[in-house]
């Protein structure tokens, strides 16, 4: 019976223990990090650095702990300011502003990259004169705060302290030191009724008040607009390495001419002369096969021979005309040799008629006996590529069946729907070009070659043609493209190449670069796109640096940090 009051009295402790909360909650306070410098890896500082920029060139210096005396490496990249592509093969002259006398080594290591070694000699902020001379020309610049002697900050160590530091954790083992003591005094009195008692004050007393999950409730509190290293943050980092790694490129913005265009959707066809089909006039056998799948061949060119069938009736009707084209062609012949031994004294007129007959039967006679009369050749109508064919010696053909297509991709069509909203825009003398859907090929070689005929029933649109060359067979029959109408007039807006905006969650963003080693995303509105250029409405400001060239990558990076 004891051992059962006992075990139960130390279960409803536990329970109580386990379910008291102290919430305290404050409001006001200030939490302020937005003036806190971020890392150069969000979470922990590995390294310094020091960047400064003109109106050529980006540099940054980055460097671990450098101490009193011992050699120092630093690494300087060097980039252009504008377009963010690393300079190689600059001529690197380096001095301290503080101490003249100190020598600065700089050894290009990789593309953009340079190793600067020194020594230097007292603890204190250097400031460092860079003198930069490449194809973008010279320049000076000022790299400060270099600070010597100074440590990284250890993390580790910053957490072990405050967790002992924290007065709430010593107050939370007190506790449980008293509650031990208490608990082993009630115990020895638990069969009496004062002692039962007082262990049911002091569980309810323990409930009330120990504090042992501790909530704390911030209100008001500002914790900075910006914070590195999570996805509610817009900036994030992107290590130099990185950058060249991937070829990351900027572009200046700024106002300038921007051309709008109209997209058409259209169909590639063949030109006029540039797809034939080869037919077959008679049922027959193939016999000859001159051509191979995929051969350029001309114009006038045998693709293959293909001999009659003839049934009895026909054969005979054969012989019946072979021998009257022989026998007109043996009358004719006496009658010329007749009138040519006697032409001293035959009529001239006479001489002439048998000439001419003898020449025509001379001709018929070829004509029928030239191929046995049983074989036809079939000849390419137009210059172009032989295309797929099934097709074998020995194989039986039928009257009208098509054999050989050949096509000629030098000179193609392109067939475009245009509605009643965009047929004033498509007149001669208008700018044309023409893309494939996947923006893999484009031509700008491009001709209006006739104003709508019809009307397309299904959706009431025009069919309008246009004519392009095609000197590579980019293009191909059946392929679907896009038709770009460019307008007259140009107008003054922000436009940003179409390569540097990419999508977050479906909506249009445009990488900006803030710093040498600091990315920001920015949601844009987009206005017209003419194809390799698109209009910026709002997001972006005129003087920033947008991404234009591996904004996949840093997509990629802002989604992963």
């Amino acid at each position: 019976m004891k051992t059962t009051i006992q075990t139960k009295a130390i279960t409803l402790l536990f329970l109580l223990i386990a379910n008291c909360t102290l919430l305290f909650a404050s409001g006001g306070d200030d939490h302020t990090h937005g003036d806190e410098k971020p890392t150069a890896t969000g979470q922990q500082q590995k390294y310094f650095s020091s960047e400064a920029v003109s109106d050529k060139y980006e540099l940054l210096l980055r460097y671990e702990p450098i101490h009193i005396g011992e050699p120092a490496h630093l690494t300087l990249f060097v980039s252009e300011y504008a377009t963010n592509k690393p300079v190689s093969k600059a001529e690197l002259k380096i001095t301290a502003q503080e101490d003249g006398k100190l020598v600065f080594t700089a050894k290009q290591t990789g593309e953009g990259t340079y190793t600067v070694e020194t020594n230097f000699p007292e603890k204190k902020k250097y400031s460092l004169a860079v003198s930069i001379n490449s194809e973008l020309g010279a320049d000076l610049i000022l790299l400060s705060n270099i600070e010597v002697g100074k440590e990284l900050p250890h993390a580790e160590e910053e957490n072990i302290q405050s967790v002992f530091a924290n007065w709430q954790t010593w107050l939370l083992v007190a506790f449980a030191l008293i509650i031990g003591l208490g608990l082993g005094v009630l115990l020895q009195k638990r069969n009496t009724k004062t002692g039962r008692s007082t262990i049911a004050v002091f569980l309810l007393a323990v409930n009330c008040l120990l504090p042992v999950a501790q909530l704390n409730a911030h209100g008001d509190d500002d914790h900075g607009a910006k914070k590195s290293g999570n996805n509610f943050s817009n900036s994030f980092a992107v290590p130099k390495e990185t950058q060249f790694l991937f070829d990351v490129f900027t572009e200046k913005m700024q106002i300038g001419s921007f051309t709008e265009s109209t997209k058409l959707f259209g169909t590639i066809i063949p030109s006029s002369n540039g797809q034939a089909l080869v037919t077959t006039p008679q049922n027959g056998k193939i016999i000859s096969l001159n051509v191979r799948v995929g051969e350029q061949i001309k114009a006038g060119q045998s693709l293959a021979v293909i001999e009659q069938n003839i049934d009895a009736g026909t054969q005979v009707n054969f012989l019946a005309e072979k021998n009257n084209l022989t026998a007109e062609y043996d009358a004719a012949k006496k009658e010329f040799d007749r009138l040519n031994s006697i032409k001293d004294i035959a009529a001239k007129r006479d001489v002439d008629e048998a000439t001419a007959r003898l020449q025509k039967a001379e001709a018929n006679l070829k004509l029928f006996t030239g191929n046995s009369g049983k074989t036809i050749s079939l000849t390419a109508p137009i210059s172009g590529i032989v295309a797929n064919f099934k097709l074998s010696i020995g194989a039986t053909v039928n009257a009208g069946e098509t054999l050989f297509t050949i096509t000629n991709l030098s000179q193609i069509y392109a067939e475009a729907q245009v509605f009643d909203k965009d047929a004033a825009k498509v007149i001669k003398g208008a700018k044309f070009t023409i893309e494939c859907a996947n923006d893999s090929h484009k031509t700008s070689e491009v001709k209006l070659l006739s104003l709508a005929q019809e009307i397309n029933a299904t959706n009431q649109s025009q069919r309008v043609l246009f004519e392009l060359g095609n000197p590579d067979s980019d293009f191909k029959i059946g392929e679907f493209v896009n038709i770009r109408v460019f307008a007259s007039e140009n107008s003054q807006q922000i436009s940003l190449p179409n390569s540097a905006i990419t999508e977050i969650n479906g909506k249009p963003v445009v990488f900006i670069k803030d710093a040498a080693e600091k990315y920001t995303v920015s949601y844009v509105q987009l206005g017209e796109n003419n194809g390799t250029y698109t209009s910026i409405l709002k997001g972006v400001e005129e003087g920033e640096r947008a991404v234009t060239n591996a904004s996949y990558q840093l997509k990629m990076i802002y989604l992963n940090q």
